[in-house]
């Protein structure tokens, strides 16, 4: 099987029926074998509805339903466990994106051997305050923090070789980072396409001012797990150790001072009275804190069960 197209949706009734049409008439005029998921994340509108019309109608039309809305990244981990075809393009269902470009996406997956191809909108409708600068903004900390150059991290159109898909778990509010995860994984080859967007024409974004803010925290997230997340000790026993040091050293100093000046016959004031000694005793008790969240975190890694990041409500093909 070419390609199989993930679809993540909430509530998008008014867009599916044209978005769909239009995705058949891409892969016909292509002669693509195919499959398309719509990954339904708990949408309260006709969407289902609409996915099992399709569904009835052509056997390449397959469709997870949640039971409640869990996140763009639950649906695209049900979507990627699913996948069976040799590319993977992902796409929201807002007609932002245009199925249009999936044959440029596939071409640079199969014959440029990329392992990952990101969609850049270059040229954008959002609106300039509330999402372009922020966009901006979070796409450059994302660059200088990942170490992966791409220039529109938030863009859902991508595309993936399987194997990718396969190897990297998504979970969280981290589909935005999955050419990060892939790099991670140990896919080094990712490249970046411009692709046309398109004005929203139905309805108002899912998103809003907090998937930034949220986006930020994430890559805060990303980078310490990219980092530490397989040796937790390394980090927080690290600092730990060192907090605990320089504590027990100016304790050591305070008191050492103390000795020689009641030696000298001078005057001292009790080591209680230092503000410098609970400084320092502060310091000793975050060090061994730190030590024990490290270790705590090892254990942790080592005895966790994998939990389950989402329910599916119904399937379809």
């Amino acid at each position: 099987m070419n390609l199989s197209i993930l679809i993540p949706l909430l509530n998008e009734e008014e867009s599916l029926n044209e978005l769909y049409t239009w995705i058949i008439k891409v892969m016909q005029t292509n002669n693509y074998t195919y499959e398309i998921i719509f990954l339904d994340d708990g949408s309260t509108d006709n969407s289902w509805q609409y996915i099992e019309q399709f569904a009835q109608e052509n056997p390449h039309v397959k469709g997870i339903r949640f039971m409640k809305n869990f996140g763009k990244s639950q649906a695209l981990h049900a979507g990627f466990a699913k996948a069976q075809g040799d590319v993977i393009i992902t796409m929201d269902a807002d007609l932002q994106d245009s199925p249009e470009e999936i044959p440029g996406l596939y071409d640079m997956i199969i014959n440029g051997n990329y392992d990952l191809v990101s969609g850049w909108k270059k040229k954008r409708y959002d609106s300039v305050v509330a999402k372009n600068i922020p966009s901006k903004l979070f796409n450059w900390a994302a660059r200088k923090t990942s170490g992966v150059y791409l220039n529109d991290f938030n863009c859902g159109l991508k595309a993936y070789k399987n194997v990718v898909v396969k190897n990297v778990e998504v979970s969280g509010e981290m589909h935005r980072y999955i050419p990060v995860l892939a790099k991670n994984a140990g896919f080094n080859k990712i490249g970046e396409k411009v692709v046309q967007h398109q004005a929203r024409k139905y309805g108002e974004s899912k998103f809003g001012m907090s998937r930034f803010i949220n986006g930020f925290l994430d890559l805060i997230t990303i980078w310490f797990l990219s980092r530490y997340g397989k040796r937790p000790m390394h980090f927080f026993g690290a600092a730990g150790v060192l907090m605990f040091i320089i504590g027990f050293i100016s304790t050591g100093l305070i008191i050492g001072v103390k000795l020689y000046r009641l030696y000298a016959g001078f005057h001292t004031m009790l080591v209680t009275e230092n503000p410098l000694f609970y400084i320092a005793l502060t310091t000793m008790i975050i060090g061994t804190q730190l030590f024990l969240a490290g270790f705590l975190g090892e254990i942790i890694l080592r005895t966790k069960n994998n939990e389950e990041l989402y329910k599916i409500a119904n399937e379809l093909n």
